[in-house]
């Protein structure tokens, strides 16, 4: 039997893997080969996402998808966080169902397909589970939709532009569990989707090669327009997170420290119920939090007598439990995030920086004695986070 001629389904898609891999090449902070290493790893995982965000493009039966993780990393994830998302349209309705697990945060965000907020009027583009009415039993209901003249509890409004459903779920803790969520577009549940046709298929992958390009350009320049231009080893005062939720605060900046150096952050522990501290590399994504400490969050970092968290950022090991892994990267970004916040955040709640020799760590820490972890102690602290994170990625 004679086969049909088939088109080059998949042409615009090599080809945006093809522009994607001479814009990793040729980075201007590549400095070695293990910053190349993590390029094309980071390439890898880009590519898994967009082919994922394009099968899941559908509007008509929306899913909730898991946006960024371990394996495919953007936009500096937060290590505690998971992220899913859902693709909306604003004139239709959707009815979010789940149930509250007993994780720090849980937390809801509508965005435009330039990835900002839409912006209505009351906060229902960006709101977490303290606006919801949460059954005993842990079960909650929302719905999201057009203006309602009557909406009625749990019922939020899609902005003009409305093209994404975000949600966060943040850990604060190893033991912690997540909850259950489902999305269902009221005017289509129960029904099935057409199924694709040859020339739908290859729009899936045109659309794939532009979320790729789009996803490695954007978060390229990230660091440049929010980071680059500060101090180096400095951290910035508690400030609203641009584009983000209205009760999330952070602190950011980007340090670079000779093997021999190490920076010293002390930050009181904050009435926040999440605070949070982690390292990213040069491509804006964060480093190896699995298998390494590189983020620490107030309920997992050691809190000294006087109400500070003093954290150690350095390549050598200082053998201290709060000891943040640069995992060889001399050059890095740094962040704090503080969420599910009710007050505006000050100076006094952000970080001071000192960076010293990694010899005098001893002589900078107050309680240090108290801080000291052994190899094996390390090795314990490590294998609890594998098998926490382990946990929290299944499914």
């Amino acid at each position: 039997m004679t086969q049909p001629f088939a088109p080059d389904v998949t042409g615009p898609f090599r080809e945006a893997i093809t522009e994607a891999e001479k814009l990793i090449a040729g980075a201007d902070f590549i400095e070695n080969d293990q910053d190349l290493a993590e390029g094309f790893d980071y390439l890898a995982g880009s590519i898994k996402a967009s082919l994922q965000m394009a099968w899941a493009h559908a509007k008509s039966h929306p899913y909730l998808v898991t946006s960024t993780g371990p394996y495919a990393k953007m936009g500096l994830d937060n290590p505690d966080t998971l992220y899913y998302h859902a693709n909306v349209v604003p004139d239709a309705e959707y009815v979010i169902t789940g149930t509250r697990g007993d994780t720090v945060d849980l937390s809801f965000q509508v965005l435009k397909g330039d990835y900002t907020s839409t912006n209505v009027p009351g906060g229902d583009d960006a709101f977490d589970d303290r606006r919801l009415e949460i059954e005993p039993d842990g079960s909650y209901e929302l719905r999201f939709g057009p203006p309602r003249s009557d909406p009625g509890p749990n019922y939020f409004v899609l902005g003009e532009g409305s093209s994404m459903l975000a949600v966060r779920e943040v850990y604060n803790s190893w033991d912690q569990r997540k909850g259950s969520i489902r999305i269902e577009r009221v005017d289509t549940v129960g029904s099935a989707p057409v199924e694709p046709d040859i020339a739908q298929i290859t729009r899936r992958y045109q659309i794939a090669g532009k979320m790729l390009l789009s996803r490695i350009n954007t978060w390229f320049n990230f660091p440049k327009w929010f980071y680059l231009d500060l101090p180096v080893n400095t951290l910035t005062e508690p400030r609203l997170t641009p584009g983000g939720l209205s009760t999330q605060f952070s602190s950011v900046g980007h340090y670079q420290l000779a093997d021999n150096e190490a920076m010293l952050i002390t930050v009181p522990k904050s009435d926040a119920p999440y605070q949070g501290f982690q390292l990213g590399s040069m491509w804006y994504i964060s480093l190896d939090y699995v298998n390494h400490q590189t983020s620490l969050n107030a309920a997992q970092a050691q809190v000294d007598p006087d109400g500070m968290i003093r954290l150690v950022v350095s390549a050598q090991n200082p053998h201290i439990a709060n000891w943040i892994e640069t995992t060889g990267r001399a050059r890095g970004i740094a962040q704090f995030r503080w969420q599910r916040v009710d007050r505006r955040l000050t100076a006094s709640d952000g970080p001071s920086v000192a960076i010293i020799d990694i010899a005098d760590v001893p002589a900078h820490l107050p309680y240090h004695e108290s801080n000291v972890v052994t190899d094996e102690q390390w090795k314990a602290r490590i294998a609890e986070r594998q098998r926490g994170f382990g946990q929290r990625m299944l499914g």
